[in-house]
C-alpha cells in the first residue's frame, strides 16, 4: 500500500496538466521475427522489362505477328508467275506375244524398255478480276491487326505487371505497419510488467497484452504469406522462376493529373483494341472484294519446254525384232481463260455471308468502342473517388500515429487503461491498412486509364 501511495501521488502532478507531454521516442527494438531475407532490388521499369523480353503471352504474340508479316508477299497474294519443274524416269521388263492374223505368233520374252520425261511449266495469272490487288491489300491489312493485337497483349501485360508490383509494395508495407504494432505490443508487456513489479497491475493485465501480442503475431505470419503470394504473381508474369526473392525498390504513388477528356481523346486515336477492331471492318470488306471478283474471268498465261524421250528395245519392224528411241523435245506457251456461268449459286452465297459478316464487324467496332467509353468512365469515376479517399486516409493516419504515442505515454504513466492502448493501436494499424489498400486501388484506375488511353508502354 506505501508503495502505491507513493506511485499516485508521482503522477497527481501529471494528470493535473492540460496536455501531455508526449514522448518522441518509440519503444525499444524488439526481438522479432524477420519480414523478408535480403533481397536483390527491383524497380517497377526492371519489372517491366524483364516482363517484356520473358512473359509468354507477349511472346506468343509476337510470334504471331512476325507470321501475318511474313504473309505479306506478292506471291502470296497471286500476283507473281509460278514455275515447276517435273522429272519421270521409267523402266519396264515385259513378256510381248504378238499376233497377226493366222501367222505364227511373234514372243519376246525379258523385253526390256524405259522413258526419261522432264519438263518446265510456267503459269501466270495476268487478270483475275482484280483478286490478287485486293488479297494483297487484305494481307497488309491483316498484318496491321495482328500488330495491333500484340501492341494490346504488351500493354495489357504491363498493367498486369505493374499491379502486381504495386500489390508486392502493399502487402510489405502491411508488414512494416505490423511490425510496428508489435513493437508496441511488446511495449505494452514490459509496461504491465513493470506495473505488476511494483503492485500497480494484476497479473492479468500481462496475459491480455500476451494475447494481443500473440494475435497480431498471427496477423503478421498470415501477411508474410499474402507478400509471398504476390511476389510469385510477380515472378510468373516476368516470365522467370517463381522462387527468386527481391526487395521492390519503389514506392506506391499515384498520379492526381489525368483529365478524362484526355482519356477519351486516347482512346479514340491511340488504343489498340480499337484499332484492332477498325482493321476488322476492312479485312471484312476485303473479304467481300475478293468473292465478288470471282465473278469476272480469269485470264493466265502459260508456257513450258520440255523433254520426252521412249527407248524400246523390243520393237518389231516387220518380222524383224530390232529396238527403236522416240525422242520429242521444245517449247510451248497459250494462254488459258475461264468463266464462271453457273456454280449452284454459291458465289451469290458466298457474297451475302460476306455481306453479314462486314456488317458484323462494323457492330464489333461499335460495341467496342462504347465498351471502351464505359471502362473509362468507370476508371475515372473510381480514380477520383479514391483520391478523395486517399486525401481523407493520408490526413487521418497522421492523428492515428499520433494518436498511439500519446496512448502509450499515458499509458506508461498509468494514466491510460490497457483497452483504450489496445484500440489505439487497432485503429492506427486498420488506418495503415485502409491507406495502403485505397492508395493502391487508386494506382490501379490510374493505371487501368492510361491503358485505356494507349500511353502505358510509353508513360512507363
Amino acid at each position: 500500500m506505501k508503495r502505491f501511495t507513493l506511485l499516485l501521488l508521482s503522477l497527481l502532478p501529471l494528470a493535473g496538466q492540460a496536455q501531455v507531454k508526449v514522448s518522441t521516442a518509440r519503444p525499444r527494438q524488439l526481438a522479432k521475427p524477420t519480414s523478408v531475407a535480403a533481397a536483390t532490388p527491383l524497380s517497377l521499369q526492371e519489372a517491366i522489362a524483364e516482363a517484356l523480353q520473358h512473359n509468354f503471352g507477349i511472346l506468343l504474340a509476337r510470334q504471331d505477328a512476325n507470321i501475318a508479316g511474313n504473309n505479306v508477299t506478292r506471291g502470296n497474294a497471286g500476283q507473281l508467275p509460278s514455275i515447276t519443274g517435273n522429272l519421270t524416269r521409267t523402266f519396264n521388263n515385259n513378256n510381248i506375244n504378238q499376233k497377226f492374223g493366222e501367222n505364227d505368233p511373234r514372243i519376246v520374252n525379258g523385253a526390256t524398255s524405259n522413258a526419261f520425261n522432264t519438263n518446265v511449266t510456267l503459269g501466270w495469272t495476268i487478270f483475275d478480276g482484280l483478286g490478287m490487288f485486293i488479297a494483297y491489300d487484305r494481307l497488309k491489312t491483316l498484318r496491321e491487326q495482328q500488330q495491333q493485337i500484340t501492341r494490346a497483349t504488351v500493354e495489357e501485360t504491363v498493367e498486369d505487371v505493374t499491379n502486381a508490383y504495386y500489390d508486392v509494395v502493399r502487402q510489405a508495407g502491411k508488414i512494416t505497419s505490423l511490425e510496428a504494432a508489435l513493437k508496441i505490443g511488446q511495449a505494452r508487456i514490459d509496461l504491465t510488467k513493470a506495473q505488476v513489479d511494483v503492485g500497480v497491475s494484476a497479473k492479468v493485465e500481462v496475459l491480455t497484452a500476451q494475447v494481443d501480442y500473440n494475435a497480431d503475431r498471427s496477423q503478421f505470419l498470415q501477411q508474410q504469406q499474402a507478400l509471398a503470394a504476390a511476389k510469385i504473381t510477380l515472378n510468373n508474369l516476368m516470365g522467370r522462376s517463381p522462387r527468386l526473392d527481391f526487395s521492390p525498390s519503389d514506392s506506391l504513388t499515384v498520379s492526381r493529373d489525368l483529365r478524362e477528356d484526355a482519356v477519351v481523346e486516347g482512346i479514340k486515336t491511340r488504343n489498340p483494341r480499337l484499332a484492332q477492331a477498325r482493321l476488322g471492318t476492312d479485312v471484312a470488306t476485303y473479304n467481300r472484294k475478293l468473292v465478288r471478283a470471282s465473278r469476272f474471268p480469269r485470264i493466265g498465261l502459260v508456257s513450258g519446254y520440255g523433254l520426252t524421250r521412249n527407248i524400246n528395245n523390243a520393237a518389231f519392224a516387220g518380222t524383224v525384232l530390232t529396238s527403236s528411241t522416240n525422242q520429242v523435245q521444245g517449247l510451248n506457251y497459250g494462254v488459258t481463260a475461264s468463266v464462271p456461268i453457273f456454280n449452284g449459286f454459291n458465289l451469290r452465297r458466298q457474297e451475302q455471308n460476306a455481306r453479314v459478316v462486314e456488317e458484323q464487324s462494323q457492330l464489333s467496332l461499335s460495341q467496342t468502342s462504347l465498351q471502351l467509353d464505359a471502362d473509362a468512365a468507370t476508371a475515372f469515376a473510381q480514380y477520383q473517388n479514391y483520391l478523395q479517399l486517399l486525401e481523407l486516409e493520408e490526413a487521418n493516419i497522421q492523428l492515428a500515429r499520433q494518436n498511439v504515442d500519446i496512448a502509450l505515454e499515458r499509458y506508461r504513466l498509468g494514466l491510460l487503461t490497457p483497452l483504450a492502448l489496445r484500440e489505439a493501436q487497432r485503429n492506427e494499424l486498420d488506418a495503415e491498412t485502409r491507406l495502403l489498400d485505397i492508395r493502391y486501388a487508386a494506382k490501379q484506375a490510374e493505371t487501368q486509364l492510361r491503358r485505356l488511353s494507349g500511353d502505358l508502354v510509353q508513360g512507363q
